[in-house]
């Protein structure tokens, strides 16, 4: 006798906007009980659009989502809060963290993690997860498989990159959604975290939660049971897991490079006539700790001009502590033996006579811009070393910047709204930022995360277009050792804060 599939939710025919933008033109999908889904596609095909129209975020002005969970959760239990609805069920997980200081009137500023004296207005794991309410044997119970318990006492603002997953998703699962949706959890994780966080999704599921995921196509937990693909904001494709990976995987095809013209980057590379450096870094013996933890112990590095080097290691290894040094983001580096740019740190030197010396790229920069700033903007920010528009360019600084998208290839963004334009472009927008200064020494601290197979290939290709035209020293920080640019011909590892 065959089983008659449960209802567990569904889209009809939905039209969605957001701002000025349609985002999905009569979109038709239904889940049943029982499935789990992952979604992928390219960058700007609506996976995050469309996970988040499922959380009521998006205006739908056609069609209709019926969240038949919600229903048969309504029909099973006893509800007196008038306004709970549909949302009470669902929790999101996005790639970008939404923590606030203590005082709940800022969010965090980029340097916060490395100041002791500041980081001390952050909230610990702890205090995050339950507010005033205590852990019981259950609600450890359910967070077991995401090994939080070691970071009880941490402060939100040191955890790294998988840590911050971890609390990000176990602050969702102890509102015990019916609904877990996870945007793009592997991003920035190195391949063991990547893995036990496979493990830890498939967990989840196990213990009865319905999960969709944004993932990509090689990233897929064992547990999953259906993929959607998406394109331009239209379905492509639905599959049960077997169907899809028996479909052979295309390599990514290369988007058209920017006619970058070596006479013009050489020109802008030297129009501020750069000083020369025997040293870019010099490190001896250096040691970090907070507490009773140390962060990095007995590190050794010289950096000379022109090198590129590629600074690598697992989530925790000391890699973001280790760059805070040298951009002058983190106090102990007066307690340290560290030369930049020929000079030890603590002779005199501001920390903007260093940061006018380094171009910075992250993609963690994205989250401390506001929605008000549009890519000029952002770009011409780069000759501040500041984040946001407290500081006006001159017409001179202004034309610089112009040059350098056009060089870039994203000159029609000018005016755009800096985090409306596609990922690859918010990344250039960034890169640009970096290189207006004409800085000695750029740091890219993986740039190519959140981007697609094709944008990475063009971000990569741009860099190595860069670095043959321009005199550059380059540190590249990544999990993907296949993202390096062909220059990088120097490594750095650490692990548990000891390089190797």
């Amino acid at each position: 006798m065959e089983t008659i599939a449960t209802p567990f939710l569904s889209l009809h025919h939905i039209t969605v906007r957001y701002l000025d933008k349609t985002l999905f033109t009569q979109l038709d999908w239904h889940i049943q009980q029982g499935e789990q889904w992952a979604i992928t596609g390219g960058s700007g095909s609506g996976k995050t659009a469309l996970l988040n129209t499922i959380a009521g975020k998006f205006n739908i002005i056609n069609g209709s989502i019926q969240y038949h969970f919600y229903e048969a959760y309504r029909q099973q239990h006893t509800i007196t809060d008038p306004y709970f609805n549909y949302r009470n069920l669902i929790s999101l997980v996005g790639h970008h963290h939404t923590f606030r200081n203590l005082s709940n009137t800022v969010d965090f500023y980029y340097q916060q993690r490395f100041n002791s004296m500041d980081s001390g207005d952050a909230p610990t794991v702890q205090a995050y997860l339950y507010d005033t309410a205590t852990s019981t044997p259950e609600t450890e119970a359910l967070l077991l498989p995401l090994q939080i318990a070691p970071l009880m006492h941490k402060e939100l603002i040191k955890l790294s990159n998988g840590e911050t997953r971890r609390v990000m998703i176990a602050k969702a699962l102890l509102q015990k959604p019916v609904l877990l949706m996870l945007d793009n959890p592997f991003i920035g994780l190195d391949v063991k975290t990547r893995k036990d966080f496979g493990e830890m999704i498939n967990h989840i599921i196990a213990n009865g939660t319905t999960v969709l995921l944004v993932t990509t196509p090689t990233e897929i937990p064992d547990h999953i049971t259906h993929v959607l693909t998406l394109d331009a904001g239209s379905i492509s494709g639905q599959y049960t897991r077997e169907e899809f990976m028996k479909r052979p995987v295309p390599p990514p095809a290369a988007l058209p490079l920017p006619v970058m013209e070596a006479g013009k980057i050489a020109a802008l590379a030297h129009q501020t006539n750069p000083p020369s450096f025997d040293t870019i870094v010099h490190m001896e013996n250096v040691r970090v700790k907070y507490g009773e933890n140390i962060i990095l112990d007995d590190i050794n590095w010289t950096i000379l001009p022109n090198e590129k080097w590629a600074l690598l290691g697992h989530n925790g290894a000391g890699k973001s502590t280790l760059l805070s040094l040298i951009n002058a983001d983190n106090p102990q580096a007066y307690a340290n033996k560290i030369y930049l740019f020929d000079r030890k740190r603590g002779s005199g030197e501001s920390i903007w006579d260093i940061k006018r010396k380094i171009g910075f790229v992250s993609p963690e920069l994205h989250q401390y811009f506001t929605s008000r700033d549009n890519c000029m903007q952002v770009v011409c920010s780069g000759f501040h070393d500041v984040i946001g528009t407290s500081r006006k360019s001159t017409p001179a600084q202004g034309q610089i910047a112009a040059d350098w998208m056009e060089v870039l290839g994203i000159a029609a963004h000018a005016t755009v709204p800096f985090k409306q334009v596609p990922e690859s472009a918010q990344r250039l927008t960034l890169l640009a930022r970096a290189l207006v200064k004409n800085p000695p020494l750029l740091i890219f601290d993986e740039p190519c995360q959140g981007l697609d197979p094709q944008q990475k290939l063009h971000f990569k290709q741009v860099i190595e277009l860069l670095c043959e035209h321009m005199p550059v020293t380059l540190i590249f920080v990544t999990h993907y050792e296949e993202e390096l640019p062909i220059a990088v011909n120097k490594f750095m590892r650490l692990n548990k804060g000891k390089s190797y």
